[in-house]
């Protein structure tokens, strides 16, 4: 269907572009990943701009269905959000979700737009005159959010967008083909600035990202996809030139295990706007941070003093920090020091790693069959990794987005692949996953786990020597056989199939329904497991959370062993997970 244009910039319009951006940059994603080289060939920025826009269009579509279930009920009015709405969710997920510094820097350039886009004042900024001070201000604060600016980057093409559309007249439509044929001019000269660039025959992978985020712009105001420019169709063709290298990094991220904190290189991504290069720092440090500005200002000169490639953005009280430096300790000390960071990643650049080959190497052989799986906590994924599985993790209040579990069955370099979503919610975004995965030649089935219990138990009969087919229908059976239950802690007042429940409130859910409202953990957690084990059952799992209190699990082994004697438990440690105790019935 034919895209309806914008004729201005209000909440539609946002929606609109976040989703035409998703698109264009899921096509242009591995073509975007196979020619970064700069500063370290870690072919990760299409990837990484296509996640971190996927979390911003998350954020823009839950507003909207906010308004739509509302209807004037609650707190939600009814009708349309603003354009201050959007463009603040819009700007907010994406810093939320910025994977990578290419990511990290177009989250601070969504911010710099919702900043003039929803300025209050006596001129409107939603035409085609607010559209270029939008894009100015992007490409400036952009450029201030990175320690040390290097020209022939995203920065530089930014810039060059931002000149172009301060210099056209017209509606938005005008100025976003304006900044969008600036943008394609300074992609162009990127060889020109960077000799790494020229030497590669590439052009920046930051900045031709940008272009297609823009190129979504101009569809977004005229309903047209504009004409391809030079510099996006030799970005394609050494794209494909670059194949071998691509194959090679595909390889390198295969063997970094699991999606854990500390993972090894290939899976972060050096700076698209800084510093870097052979003999850098050995480690990349991300973290989100809650601070003030005065201490933010702060961390600054401490990071820069620590290392290079340092991005800090974002505002009012909340940081997305980026690093590279030798000791990793140090710059999340610093991050303590300023606030509280969380989503802390570190990456290892070992020794083997993009700062130090010299070459190519050859691509490695693919595995037969992988398990793809996402886990609720650090314990549960050390555990699947154990096994043998592919993991990613999903903290509480975080769910994975599609675009990390299509990066995880590549990560996982299986010719077929079993994935378990391991929660309700995350069904449809798994099947867009696997769907994604089939087209790129991945065999791939999903096996519709609601619980991590449910995963154990079809990871515990896995045989990946066995039929494909065969190995599926076991672990559904394994799965499907399985009960589940949680014990967690309610944040709000709801009706519940158990009655009204008050915040705070424990709450025992099974297999998806409250069944229990109490106010003690352990009790709760001993008449969920009572109602379960009533139907039968020879094994119990219990997953333990971080905050669940001490002699639980004591307790509950206490109780299989008196009332029933031909079952036995397993109990396993889950780390930081939302639920305080995890309960599992074969």
């Amino acid at each position: 269907m034919a895209q309806v244009p914008q004729t201005f910039f209000d909440a539609l319009a946002v929606r609109t572009w976040c989703g035409l951006t998703l698109t264009a940059l899921g096509r242009a994603r591995e073509e975007i990943d196979a020619i970064n080289v700069y500063p370290v060939a870690d072919g990760d920025t299409g990837t990484n701009l296509y996640l971190t826009v996927e979390s911003a269009a998350t954020a823009v579509e839950a507003v909207f269905a906010g308004y739509e279930a509302g209807s004037g009920a609650g707190s939600v009015p009814a009708g349309k959000p603003s354009l201050a709405d959007a463009a603040r969710a819009m700007a907010h997920g994406a810093l939320i979700g910025a994977r990578g510094n290419s990511g990290t820097i177009l989250a601070q350039l969504l911010r710099g737009m919702a900043q003039v886009l929803t300025a209050e004042g006596e001129t409107p900024h939603t035409d085609g005159n607010g559209l270029g001070l939008a894009l100015r201000h992007a490409a400036d604060s952009a450029r201030q959010a990175v320690a040390h600016p290097v020209e022939g980057t995203v920065l530089s093409v930014a810039s060059a967008a931002a000149d172009a559309a301060e210099g056209a007249e017209g509606d938005c439509g005008t100025v976003a083909r304006a900044a969008y044929r600036g943008a394609c001019v300074a992609l162009a000269a990127t060889p020109g600035q960077l000799a790494v660039l020229e030497h590669a025959g590439v052009v920046d992978a930051g900045g031709r990202g940008l272009v297609a985020v823009l190129a979504a712009l101009v569809e977004t105001f005229t309903g047209e996809v504009p004409e391809i420019s030079g510099a996006v169709s030799a970005a394609a063709a050494a794209a494909a030139a670059h194949g071998r290298v691509e194959a090679a990094r595909a390889a390198d991220r295969a063997e970094d295990g699991r999606d854990g904190e500390v993972r090894e290189a290939g899976e972060g991504e050096e700076a698209e706007g800084g510093e870097g290069g052979e003999g850098g720092p050995a480690f990349e440090v991300t973290y989100l941070l809650e601070a003030e500005d005065t201490a933010v200002a702060r961390l600054r000169q401490r990071l820069d003093a620590l290392g290079d490639s340092l991005v800090v953005v974002g505002g009012d009280g909340l940081w997305n920090v980026h690093v590279h430096v030798d000791d990793a300790g140090a710059a999340v000390e610093a991050g303590v020091e300023a606030g509280r960071p969380y989503r802390i990643r570190i990456t290892h650049f070992g020794a083997d790693d993009a700062h130090t080959r010299g070459g190519e190497r050859p691509p490695r052989e693919r595995v037969q069959r992988a398990v793809v799986a996402v886990v609720p906590g650090e314990g549960l994924a050390g555990l699947y990794t154990e096994a043998g599985a592919t993991t990613v993790l999903a903290r509480p209040g975080e769910p994975p987005a599609s675009g990390e579990l299509v990066e995880a069955v590549r990560r996982a370099h299986a010719r077929e692949v079993v994935l378990l979503p391991n929660d309700a919610d995350l069904r449809h975004t798994a099947a867009a996953a696997a769907e994604q995965a089939r087209t790129e030649g991945i065999r791939v089935a999903l096996i519709p786990t609601r619980s991590a219990v449910q995963g154990i138990a079809a990871l515990a009969v896995h045989e990946p020597d066995r039929r494909f087919d065969e190995d599926v229908v076991s672990m559904t059976s394994a799965a499907g056989a399985t009960r589940y239950a949680e014990v967690t802690v309610a944040e709000r007042q709801s009706w519940t199939m158990a009655g009204i429940c008050q915040a705070g409130d424990v709450l025992g859910l099974i297999d998806g329904d409250v069944a229990v409202i109490g106010s003690d953990v352990t009790a709760a957690a001993e008449t969920v497991l009572n109602r379960m084990l009533a139907a039968g059952g020879e094994l119990v799992t219990l997953v333990l959370g971080d905050e669940a209190p001490e002699g639980v699990a004591e307790r509950l082994e206490a109780r299989v062993r008196e009332a029933y004697l031909a079952v036995d438990t397993v109990v396993y440690r889950g780390g930081r997970q939302g639920a305080l105790v995890l309960i599992g019935v074969e």
